[in-house]
């Protein structure tokens, strides 16, 4: 029996709300059958259109329509030492002050993700990651679009930020830094988080210069001399056989022979492949072979972050993989598949699962997802272009969306459990890759 779209759409968000998903553990994220369009509801009060999220897969936790030439941008999510989930994002566009003084907003929710309220506003911040150590909230990133690099904390759980106005509170560098909300990790009593510098803001991807900051566990995260960086490595147009455009957006990520690296997103036309830049074990130096650094990974045109998992002994990863489907020049621009991905080695990678998918590429995406675990689920915010009834988003780039996501039991997750047929997409069971 053939099932249409809609119907199997009914089906499935039916399913999720009854019971949490098709199968036990797994939280499915529906998302509306391919043309369906969301009615403008009245405003009884304004008379004006109001947004209606009632299709928009996971928990909304903020929204900006494309009419206010604000955009959604860098989710990063993190856990309170007393349970409490913190997440930010910045803003982008035309409507905005990014390339003078950014702004990033700051929520926080008590129950799990269920609900959210916001918590702060910050002022001079940007492309920033939410984290926790020794029980203080910290956020580190720049202070504008390819501004200097700063790192705030809270004691409050994000309600209130210190101010980084010198190199004793919080300004480590001075100059044109390019960052995402991507892991600090702890390893070998040091702190380590990857970032990049331009050598020309007006051009994007080839100028950026591949770097790592580290510091000691125990120092004073605010003070600048606490902060050791690497040199930083400009990267080769004549890469992957002259299709190299550009590497960025890097993870810092302790390989399985327990050294540290810099994986970076790489920009290609056909996608699908990240860089491997290796640390000095004190954090001066990063260097990079262009016959052995380059791997295989599914989603490696846009940004990812990267965790290893204790348990089961993977790397995992949620990524904007480019199924068969979709597949085309432009790899870096589709953004409408969210898949959970692993690896044992760091090297090699499976797609074990779609987690959020839409038919349409030019107004629909899920990403710049950022996570962690807890516990059996890994919980995510991500940055999403959806419809909103009032026109949706300006494009899958320009999301107008902060969505939440709980993925239950990822580690039992594969490709049977997926949001969309993987035949649906040109997935051959049993088989995911770049």
């Amino acid at each position: 029996m053939r099932v249409s779209p809609l119907l199997r759409f009914a089906l499935a968000l039916s399913a999720s709300l009854a019971i949490g998903g098709p199968k036990p553990g797994f939280a499915l994220q529906a998302q509306a059958p391919a043309g369906s369009r969301q009615a403008q509801k009245p405003d009884a009060a304004a008379g004006q259109a109001r947004p209606d999220h009632a299709q928009v897969p996971g928990v909304v936790i903020d929204h900006s329509p494309k009419s206010s030439g604000v955009y959604v941008g860098s989710p990063s999510i993190a856990v309170l030492p007393g349970g409490e989930y913190v997440a930010s994002h910045d803003l982008f566009g035309p409507k905005t002050t990014e390339h003078k003084q950014a702004v990033t907003r700051v929520f926080r929710s008590s129950d799990k993700g269920k609900t959210w309220s916001a918590a702060a506003q910050i002022r001079g911040q940007f492309w920033s990651t939410l984290f926790v150590h020794r029980g203080d909230l910290y956020i580190l990133g720049t202070y504008s679009h390819y501004g200097n690099a700063v790192i705030r904390r809270s004691t409050d759980g994000g309600r209130s930020w210190t101010e980084p106005k010198d190199a004793a509170s919080g300004l480590l560098l001075s100059g044109r830094f390019h960052c995402a909300p991507v892991p600090v990790v702890e390893h070998g009593g040091r702190l380590w988080r990857a970032m990049e510098d331009t050598t020309s803001p007006r051009r994007w991807g080839l100028p950026f210069r591949a770097m790592m900051l580290s510091a000691p566990v125990e120092a004073d995260l605010l003070r600048a001399e606490s902060w050791t960086s690497t040199n930083r490595l400009p990267s080769d147009p004549a890469w992957l056989a002259g299709k190299f455009n550009g590497w960025l957006e890097g993870n810092a990520v302790v390989t399985p022979e327990g050294r540290i690296v810099d994986v970076l997103r790489v920009d290609c036309p056909e996608g699908g492949k990240a860089a491997v830049v290796s640390i000095a074990k004190n954090g001066r130096s990063a260097t990079f072979d262009p016959a052995t650094g380059f791997l295989d990974f599914p989603g490696g045109a846009k940004k990812f972050t990267i965790r290893f998992d204790a348990e089961s002994k993977r790397y995992w990863s949620l990524a904007n993989y480019v199924p068969p489907k979709h597949r085309g020049p432009r790899a870096g621009g589709v953004r409408n598949t969210l898949a959970l991905t692993s690896s044992a080695d760091l090297r090699r990678w499976t797609v074990n699962c779609v987690l959020l998918y839409h038919p349409d590429v030019s107004r629909h995406g899920f990403q710049y997802p950022d996570w962690q675990f807890d516990g059996e689920d890994i919980i995510a915010a991500v940055r999403t272009a959806y419809d909103d009834g009032l026109g949706g988003a300006h494009n899958a780039h320009d999301a107008n969306y902060l969505t939440f996501h709980r993925f239950g039991g990822f580690r039992r997750l594969t490709l049977a459990d997926s949001v969309v047929r993987p035949d649906t997409l040109g997935i051959e069971p049993g088989k995911g890759g770049p």
